[in-house]
């Protein structure tokens, strides 16, 4: 991806902060493949260092803040440690949940091959994972759910959702049944609202969805939303 390409992803920027809508498959950041990282685009595209705040898994897509300064940077991470960012997410998964809307809580662990599993409290190293979340979309095949992600853990919303059932389309880590063809997930980081860290407003970050045949089915519910 060029310059050109990675300018038509920004959704936002000013002289604190840059936001992209990351493209599936893309990594944020260098991996031990050769594929580019968002990380590299966008430094390349601004022409300086960036810095990452927050993370979204591979196949995954969505909004992605990055920090151009150390102070920024610090402003935000404080943020994230305090739950003031908001962070809305769109899935799509085939079975309906248990309810049409409400509370995910699970204690969560590391395991084996990059995955988060859910146990028990007592367990080493478990650390409580929450989520909101509502039934807002059906269609003939799947459900979309809309999530609010109150707490930032490993996989979380994978595994969450695989645990009462209903693991996102594609996943095949965590259950479903087939994965797409473009390695993809339907997850998506839709919204991120955070505070400006010199001016102090409210600020809204919103990406666009995927052009993908699944999620344009949806894409009238969403824009309602």
């Amino acid at each position: 991806m060029d310059k050109l390409q990675i300018g038509h992803q920004v959704l936002y920027k000013n002289n604190q902060l840059i936001a992209f809508n990351k493209a599936v498959t893309v990594p944020v950041q260098t991996q031990e493949t050769n594929a580019l990282s968002l990380l590299q685009m966008g430094e390349k595209y601004c022409q300086h260092p960036l810095h990452l705040i927050h993370r979204l898994d591979q196949p995954a897509s969505g909004v992605i803040l990055m920090a151009k300064n150390k102070k920024a940077l610090a402003h935000l991470n404080r943020q994230f440690q305090e739950r003031a960012v908001e962070k809305y997410y769109l899935a799509v998964v085939k079975e309906e949940p248990p309810s049409s809307k409400g509370q995910l809580s699970h204690f969560m662990a590391r395991a084996s091959n990059n995955k988060s599993k859910v146990v028990g409290a007592s367990y080493k190293g478990a650390k409580e994972a929450v989520l909101e979340y509502e039934l807002i979309g059906k269609s003939e095949n799947y459900h979309l759910l809309a999530i609010k992600l109150l707490t930032g853990r490993h996989h979380q919303i994978r595994a969450q959702l695989s645990a009462v059932g209903c693991p996102i389309k594609g996943d095949v880590k965590y259950g479903f049944r087939r994965s797409n063809k473009d390695r993809s997930i339907h997850l998506h980081a839709w919204k991120l609202q955070f505070t400006h860290p010199t001016t102090g407003e409210r600020e809204t970050v919103e990406a666009p969805l995927p052009d993908d045949p699944v999620w344009n089915a949806f894409a009238t519910v969403i824009q309602a939303k």
